[in-house]
């Protein structure tokens, strides 16, 4: 009997196997398309998952000016800042935000599903997202999902 063939093995920085993803979001619902986005950054879609480690993929998102939300959300949801100050509580409904930055609200949405943690900003940092069709890393072959 392999005894070896009993242990678990835990990816790592070295061993991980990092790819490249599209993700049209044009007509797509926010909460939906967030979690799957989420959830592909976070590698728990692959069989070597490792919690406290980088092992999702790299995401590009692109149309997220065409992205939807249910119900009467695009006007009445509010997204709260602070600005350190007193009375420095700023508020936005993500009508305004997408007007000022189309990019923003799938960021917002997608960060709010990762740890909170060291380890939820770098893998925050593998999410690149665009208002338009166009994206510039065709230079690493990103498969369309």
């Amino acid at each position: 009997m392999n005894t070896l063939s009993y242990k678990t093995v835990s990816a790592n920085k070295k061993t991980v196997n990092k790819q490249w993803v599209v993700v049209d979001a044009q007509g797509e619902i926010l909460g939906r398309l967030s979690t799957k986005i989420a959830m592909i950054i976070r590698g728990k879609t692959k069989p070597d998952f490792t919690p406290n480690v980088d092992c999702g993929d790299n995401v590009i998102v692109i149309n997220a000016d065409k992205v939807k939300l249910t119900g009467n959300k695009f006007s009445d949801k509010r997204y709260v800042s602070y600005t350190g100050y007193p009375g420095g509580q700023r508020f936005i409904s993500p009508k305004e935000l997408m007007a000022k930055h189309p990019t923003r609200v799938i960021e917002k949405a997608v960060r709010g599903m990762l740890p909170k943690s060291r380890l939820g900003k770098a893998l925050f940092g593998n999410l690149h997202v665009y208002a338009g069709a166009e994206h510039p890393h065709e230079a690493q072959n990103p498969t369309t999902i």
